[in-house]
């Protein structure tokens, strides 16, 4: 295994933004964007890492422990958990990594990088067994936010692992479907406005937690799984004023989420229902746990009145993307009115297979 390239896609977040920290279930895809990581064996004890797309390299030294983690220092978070995997590093190699994802702009470029750099450290050094989408997914959940006490979910790793469209159920009784079914009409694009996370993650899980834990004080069966939104108005006269658009957003959005999974199972996909379902979500990210911007809100205007079935903030918000969902007849028109509306960049997107390796063993 001389040389190894480990390729992870970026994804999207169709349904259930903001609610896997919150053990509510999400749609998500993987999308044809990516990050490759391409790794040659050397003759040293270290890694020697290059990022040309930022301008960065990196040495790290196979043998070096490090007693604290600097914030956000995936490879080394990486390491320390694959140590607990067994999996541990006993020669270095030449790392070139590059990307076609956007950077910073809520299509999860941080977790495509853990999750191609979980896969080469398996491949190199660890047990063929862990190298299954199931355990790459959560080695780079335990790396990107268990090793660090982030307020994130599983939602990122686990859509780029998997790849296609998934069905994932994030509470105590986790669980994933694989939805195989054609989404065609997808349009992302980037605002140019970089997004928040950890801030915005915190205050929104924060008061998320809160408001949910509020209601359960005073009806002692409620849980969120089985509650109806019907019955909104009796839990949010249990919620101080500041706590209701919180509670009032999970359960929305649990809501469209459920309806979002009947319609993907449907024998046919029904993408006006679909459209229609993701301008309800937004409405929720939008109105109520307001994580939009003024470009964000512009760029969706613009879609929606081209023609778009529908339209939603991608990722944890402040900035970052949109996803838009198009007929095949305008997705041009759509596209410029988009771009006319100040968007950075914009594709026409396609739903991927997932995070995976290939090996080259080249004469020496």
């Amino acid at each position: 295994m001389n040389k190894i390239i480990s390729i992870a896609p970026g994804r999207t977040c169709l349904f259930g933004d903001h609610q896997d920290y919150l053990g509510l279930p999400i749609i998500a895809c993987a999308i044809n964007k990516h990050i490759t990581l391409t790794a040659e064996k050397n003759n040293s004890n270290t890694f020697e890492i290059n990022l040309p797309d930022i301008n960065t390299t990196r040495t790290i030294d196979i043998y070096d422990k490090h007693s604290t983690l600097k914030k956000e220092d995936f490879f080394q978070s990486t390491l320390q958990v694959l140590q607990r995997y067994n999996c541990t590093p006993n020669h270095g190699y030449n790392i070139h990594i590059t990307g076609t994802i956007p950077i910073n702009s809520g299509t999860s470029s941080s977790s495509a990088l853990v999750v191609a750099w979980v896969q080469f450290l398996i491949k190199a050094f660890g047990d063929e067994t862990l190298l299954t989408p199931e355990k790459v997914s959560q080695i780079a959940f335990e790396a990107e936010v268990l090793e660090f006490n982030a307020p994130g979910g599983k939602m990122d790793q686990y859509s780029i692992g998997l790849g296609n469209i998934i069905y994932l159920e994030t509470g105590d009784q986790f669980s994933y479907d694989v939805l195989k079914v054609p989404l065609r009409g997808l349009i992302m694009a980037d605002s140019g406005v970089p997004k928040e996370t950890l801030g915005l993650l915190n205050r929104l899980k924060t008061n998320s937690w809160k408001a949910i834990e509020e209601v359960k004080k005073h009806v002692v069966d409620f849980d969120m799984n089985s509650a109806k939104i019907e019955d909104l108005q009796k839990y949010l006269k249990y919620l101080s004023t500041d706590l209701r658009p919180y509670f009032e957003a999970a359960l929305g959005n649990y809501n469209v989420t459920k309806k979002a999974l009947t319609s993907f199972k449907k024998e046919k996909l029904n993408l006006i229902e679909i459209g229609d379902l993701m301008n309800q979500h937004h409405h929720y990210l939008k109105n109520l746990l307001k994580i939009t911007v003024p470009k964000i809100d512009a760029m969706i205007d613009a879609a929606i009145d081209a023609g778009a079935l529908g339209a939603k903030i991608v990722g944890s918000g402040g900035g970052g993307s949109i996803a838009v969902l198009s007929t095949k007849d305008k997705e041009i028109a759509i596209s410029k009115a988009i771009l006319n509306a100040g968007a950075k960049s914009i594709y026409i997107a396609k739903v991927d297979k997932g995070a995976h390796i290939s090996i080259t063993n080249s004469l020496l």
